[in-house]
């Protein structure tokens, strides 16, 4: 038995649900078609390789159902990195339920899954399969947006990684001075999944993509932003509380814009990846 979960590229937009003193981290994930993979064989059990908060995840959904595994071995593998903003801790814990479920022949219950994430940690909103503005830490889910929009991506992973709990306090503090700007840029956004209007989308994840530059900046966001005409991408996205940068594209660049953009992001220290984000 096999549990599938996909992973993210940052966000389209972080920050405030709305303007005012005591900010909820509201997030509106970017899909990626990259996932991580959980897989279990009965038989005579071996300690498993799976993470800590990926064994939490099912000690907590066995003891809500009252049940138990019968003895095998788990297996996992995972094409998502970690501490980057690619959302790998939560697709593990994700596709570890979706595995055990599939064990006990149980529905993965969309709230028995929220319940599993508040008790473990602040989340992305991978456990839908489509797009959706979601309260990271309260695990709420406020607004789904469908499954109509879609982006080709170039983008590059910088260096080091990111502790999202240590930089909480910083961000709130971020969102309490620019709550009126976010705010805007959230309007801005869910019109545009309101109307279908990919460009629309993609220019509000730019303003959300600068005005996470101002507090957890990215070395090579600048550069990026500044030669985005010449590409002719649709916009820029990062990981908010990560290290991804890139070009959100609504038409599939070709052959020899993939390769100007590699040769752009190789002249910045950085090899190019390629990915289809979201789902239209």
């Amino acid at each position: 038995m096999s549990g599938v979960c996909h992973g993210t590229l940052g966000e389209l937009y972080q920050g405030p649900l709305r303007a005012g003193p005591d900010p909820d981290i509201a997030v509106v994930s970017f899909p990626v078609d990259r996932h991580s993979w959980v897989h279990f064989t009965p038989g005579a059990a071996q300690p498993p390789p799976l993470g800590e908060k990926a064994l939490t995840a099912a000690r907590l959904f066995l003891e809500h159902h009252g049940l138990a595994l019968p003895p095998g071995t788990w297996t996992a593998h995972s094409e998502l990195r970690v501490g980057v903003g690619m959302a790998s801790s939560t697709a593990d814990i994700v596709a570890t339920l979706r595995c055990v479920a599939g064990i006990l022949a149980l529905p993965c219950d969309t709230d028995v899954v929220l319940g599993v994430l508040a008790a473990i940690e602040r989340s992305d909103s991978v456990f839908l399969d489509e797009f959706a503005l979601h309260l990271s830490g309260r695990h709420r889910v406020v607004r789904r947006l469908g499954t109509d929009i879609g982006f080709h991506t170039a983008y590059v992973i910088e260096p080091g990684t990111v502790d999202t709990a240590a930089v909480t306090s910083r961000l709130l503090e971020h969102y309490r001075r620019r709550g009126e700007e976010y705010e805007r840029c959230l309007t801005d956004l869910l019109k545009g999944f309101a109307c279908g209007d990919a460009a629309a989308i993609a220019r509000a994840a730019t303003a959300s993509a600068v005005l996470s530059q101002e507090v957890l900046p990215k070395a090579t966001f600048d550069r990026v932003l500044a030669h985005r005409e010449r590409f002719g991408a649709d916009g820029v996205f990062v990981a908010h509380t990560g290290c991804l940068t890139g070009y959100l594209f609504v038409r599939r660049p070709g052959s020899r814009l993939r390769s100007e953009l590699s040769a752009f992001f190789r002249s910045l220290g950085h090899q190019c990846s390629f990915a289809q984000g979201g789902y239209g």
